[in-house]
């Protein structure tokens, strides 16, 4: 847990941002390397210590002991993670680089196919990518590689035995990390059949107080359950330990079909709460890994103005992780938007009208938001394919907005170099 010191140093410093170094202090400042301008809101930490620097970029420690050091990590929206060693003799400057993530995704199928990763490696020499965002618990519960919490909740008894492996995935983490890539950790939360079936009492229920079963006949976690929280947490955390650079939470939502039981009452405050209150926990839990947190989102978030009945609340997101991610495909946009009937008649327009929404609604700027752009063909509309010019559309508009670079999804995993940005 973090004690009461830390939170009550984080809220001082937002209090008092020009706070200076004493002779029982240190002052640490962060600054962006191409412009060297102060970076302020940046988090730094140190052991299970958070600080937050104020308008000047500056952080004020407590001093170490002559000669002595002190291991500091620092991120910061739109940076580069950073990991200094800070010593106590002067004024230490850490400086930050920007950093724009353009990823595609890799299911567990993808990551441990030597055809699919090999492809997708060519990809940064020829294409602006320069970003994967690997699946390390996919859609049906499976990761790729053997998980000590999988196996310690009993979810991995109920994977298939032949499920996709990666021989050393840390080892994979620190190549890709030696390509100069980005790499972000999708995690499924409450859509977990292995783990359903492990412990049926974590499961959403139907009106009858059966096991309920989605489209795909895959069982979900009742989201209001903290023990399952624990859990997902755990894996997250393991994720970190490998050194991926940010965790994304997918799935974090409420099932959206009518009619189903949840150990509270189904309520938009109860929703909102399960999920605020499992971003908090992650918050807490990985502080001192300094990782970026993200979050996937319906599209339709970024217009609804309550919970769209799944938790998921737009307002409520931003205190809770560095980056919000839509998923703004244009297929996805099944009842069009106002004089758009058709969405994928308008990619571009979709992905810029959304954003421009999002960052209205929150008051975040751009860089707090990274999209979901579609890279697969419509199933909702024409069938058309998704390819050059459509994905070119999408993430002209994702730039314009200023975001955090984007992400392609594509379920197969296969992304054609001529049809991506160069």
């Amino acid at each position: 847990m973090i004690n009461r010191w830390i939170l009550w140093s984080v809220a001082l410093l937002c209090l008092h941002p020009m706070a200076s170094a004493t002779a029982d202090s240190l002052a640490v400042t962060a600054v962006d390397a191409t412009t060297r301008a102060p970076i302020a809101g940046a988090t730094l930490v140190s052991g299970d210590r958070a600080w937050i620097s104020g308008r000047d970029g500056a952080f004020v420690l407590p001093a170490t002991a002559p000669g002595a050091t002190m291991a500091v990590s620092v991120r910061a929206p739109g940076y580069a993670r950073v990991k200094a060693s800070i010593r106590g003799e002067a004024h230490e400057i850490i400086s930050m680089t920007p950093i724009r993530p353009k990823a595609i995704y890799l299911s567990v199928y993808g990551i441990a196919s030597r055809e699919l990763l090999g492809a997708a490696l060519a990809l940064p020499e020829r294409t602006a990518i320069n970003a994967l965002v690997i699946d390390v618990k996919g859609d049906r519960g499976m990761t790729p590689y053997p998980s000590p919490a999988r196996e310690a909740v009993g979810a991995q008894a109920h994977v298939p035995a032949k499920a996709p492996r990666v021989k050393d995935l840390p080892a994979l983490v620190k190549s890709l990390h030696d390509r100069g890539l980005y790499l972000i950790a999708r995690i499924v939360v409450f859509k977990d059949d292995p783990l359903a079936q492990a412990h049926p009492a974590w499961a959403v229920r139907d009106a009858e107080g059966n096991v309920w079963r989605d489209r795909e006949q895959l069982r979900w976690i009742d989201p209001t359950i903290s023990a399952a929280w624990t859990h997902n947490l755990d894996v997250a955390e393991e994720a970190a330990r490998m050194g991926f650079d940010e965790i994304q939470f997918d799935y974090l939502r409420f099932p959206d079909a009518p009619g189903l039981q949840f150990h509270e009452t189904n309520t938009a405050e109860h929703r909102v709460g399960a999920i605020t209150g499992f971003l908090s926990a992650a918050r807490e839990r990985l502080l001192r890994y300094n990782v970026y947190l993200s979050v996937d989102i319906f599209g339709y978030v970024c217009w609804n103005l309550n919970d769209t009945a799944i938790g998921q609340q737009l307002e409520t997101l931003g205190e809770q992780v560095d980056y919000i991610s839509p998923m703004l495909y244009p297929s996805g946009f099944t009842w069009g938007l106002p004089g758009f009937e058709r969405p994928t008649d308008h990619p571009g327009e979709i992905v810029s009208r959304s954003l421009a929404q999002a960052i209205r609604r929150t008051g975040l700027p751009g860089v707090r938001f990274r999209p979901w752009l579609q890279a697969f063909r419509d199933y909702a509309f024409d069938h058309r394919n998704f390819g050059a010019a459509e994905i070119r559309a999408q993430t002209d508009a994702a730039d314009a907005a200023g975001t955090d670079g984007w992400m392609l999804w594509n379920p197969r995993n296969r992304y054609e170099p001529m049809a991506l940005p160069r």
